[in-house]
Parts: structure tokens; sequence; C-alpha cells
């Protein structure tokens, strides 16, 4: 098993920025991929960003030039840049990891953190 553990949410003025780090522990060398998802009130979770062991991003169109993601192997731990904040940002951010177990791709999620965007 996966345990991640998200902090760094929190209320920030448009066009600000945040960092939202993600730890990662248990299992980590089976994680194939580890990402970030939202999810806002009334909408379904979407995935915001996520890298691959080999480091290949992938962006949602709505956060790409504004957000980076990295991982630090070393540490276990993988961090969403979030730069020129928008109110549409607003979600609860939710750490995913993606573990291979016996040739089945299992999610692991955390319990999330809050990011409120003000105008």
């Amino acid at each position: 098993q996966v345990q991640l553990v998200e902090s760094g949410g929190g209320l920030v003025q448009a066009g600000g920025s945040l960092r939202l780090p993600c730890a990662a522990s248990g299992s980590t060398r089976r994680i194939t991929a580890i990402g970030w998802y939202r999810q806002a009130p009334g909408k379904q979770r979407e995935l915001v960003a996520a890298i691959s062991n080999g480091c290949s991003t992938n962006y949602a169109d709505s956060v790409k030039g504004r957000f980076t993601i990295s991982r630090d192997n070393a540490k276990n731990r993988v961090y969403l840049q979030m730069n020129s904040l928008k109110p549409e940002d607003t979600a609860v951010y939710y750490c995913n990891a993606v573990v291979l177990v016996d040739a089945v791709s299992e999610d692991y999620w955390g319990q999330g953190t809050q990011v409120t965007v003000s105008s």
C-alpha cells in the first residue's frame, strides 16, 4: 500500500502562487505515476497534472503554462507549483498515485487540501 499526505493549501489572491507538496510512503517503488487532481463544488474530480517514472508530464489545458509538476524521488515527494492563480482554480486538490500490483494498476489518494483563490 501507499500513503499520500498533501499540504500547502490555503487562501491566496488571484494572480498569486502556491506550492503543494505531497509526501508518499509505503510501497513507493511500485508507483508508476503520481500527480494531482482537483474537485470543485458541484463538479467532477479532474486531472490537473501528472508525472510518470520516466518524468513524462501531462497537464490539463486549463493549467498549462501556469502550473508545474515535479518530483523528488529521493524524498518520495511530488510538488505542484501553481502560479498566476485564478478564482476558477479554487478546489480541493488531491494527490494521486498509480501503483502496479501483480500487473494490475491501483489508484491511491491523499485526503485532499483546500485551495481557495479570491478575486
